[in-house]
């Protein structure tokens, strides 16, 4: 009954202060769904063209900015600067919110990454927000998420920044616990592909997709081959953990990033060894970021 009361009194009691281990595990939660929010997206900016071929894609929202004008100025340079030079945008897009997906998943930079998403949301705002069947409040909440991301330590918790500020003893627990709890996350997720991508071609260029697209979370499409390559990239990053073993991370980021440049190499292709997707790639790209950055730290322990 004591216990009640006092829960009961704390969520009316007025919002000026938190518990640390709160306030950063609600930081870090609001940090990754942000990241998950840039993952799933990334999958339909596809090269080569970027749907301006057919007028879909990022090209017909893009060119919503000038057929639904928000904000005049700004159509002005989507039709004379943007639409004629659509594919260096689309790949500059693609960079963009590539990198917001891992940095922002890892927790790397986080400030950087949270002063790049405000500034990627105003602009989607500024070419959509004014289409039939947009909510406009869509766009400002994610622009204050990041605004959020940006002013609070957001990177205090589950992130490589967190591994970053630490030194002396401190580094090397938590460089290992953040590559071991990524490796879980990871191996996990190459599990689950692995049995829905088994009974089907090992090699099919379109693996099967982990998540949906119904709830707007996807982890990437995998085939059998893309699979087991995440579960080696797993089993690396949690042997290395347990280990403190700096080659095996190091080895781990080498393969993940051999994985996502492939997918990269081969999208605008009808065949992708691993079944891939740009989702994918940033998938891998993150067990890369996180592997690379640990190692060092786990280097320290065995000095």
């Amino acid at each position: 009954m004591t216990q009640r009361r006092n829960a009961v009194a704390s969520l009316l009691a007025p919002a000026v202060e938190s518990g640390p281990s709160a306030s950063a595990a609600a930081l870090a939660s609001l940090r990754i769904l942000a990241g998950l929010l840039w993952l799933y997206n990334v999958s339909w900016k596809r090269p080569p063209d970027f749907g301006e071929g057919s007028g879909s894609g990022l090209y017909g929202f893009t060119r919503d900015a000038v057929e639904y004008p928000v904000f005049p100025p700004y159509s002005w340079l989507v039709e004379h600067v943007v639409l004629p030079n659509f594919t260096a945008f689309g790949w500059s897009v693609l960079v963009a919110e590539t990198m917001l997906a891992v940095l922002l998943l890892t927790g790397t930079f986080v400030r950087l990454a949270a002063l790049v998403g405000v500034a990627q949301s105003l602009a989607i705002g500024l070419s959509v927000a004014g289409a039939p069947g947009e909510w406009p409040w869509a766009y400002w909440m994610m622009i204050g998420i990041h605004v959020v991301l940006l002013f609070t330590a957001s990177g205090r918790a589950a992130a490589v920044d967190a591994v970053r500020a630490q030194a002396g003893d401190d580094g090397p627990p938590a460089a290992a616990r953040l590559l071991r709890g990524w490796g879980v996350v990871i191996g996990l997720a190459a599990v689950v592909a692995l049995v829905l991508a088994l009974g089907e071609d090992p090699l099919a260029s379109a693996g099967s997709a982990l998540g949906g697209s119904d709830l707007s979370v996807s982890l990437g499409r995998y085939n059998v081959l893309g699979a087991v390559v995440l579960l080696v990239v797993a089993a690396l990053m949690v042997v290395g953990a347990s280990l403190h073993r700096r080659e095996l991370a190091l080895i781990a980021a080498a393969l993940a990033v051999l994985a996502a440049l492939s997918m990269y190499l081969q999208l605008s292709r009808t065949d992708v060894w691993l079944g891939g997707s740009n989702t994918s790639a940033a998938f891998f790209l993150s067990a890369a970021v996180v592997s690379g950055a640990t190692a060092g730290a786990l280097r320290q322990r065995t000095r």
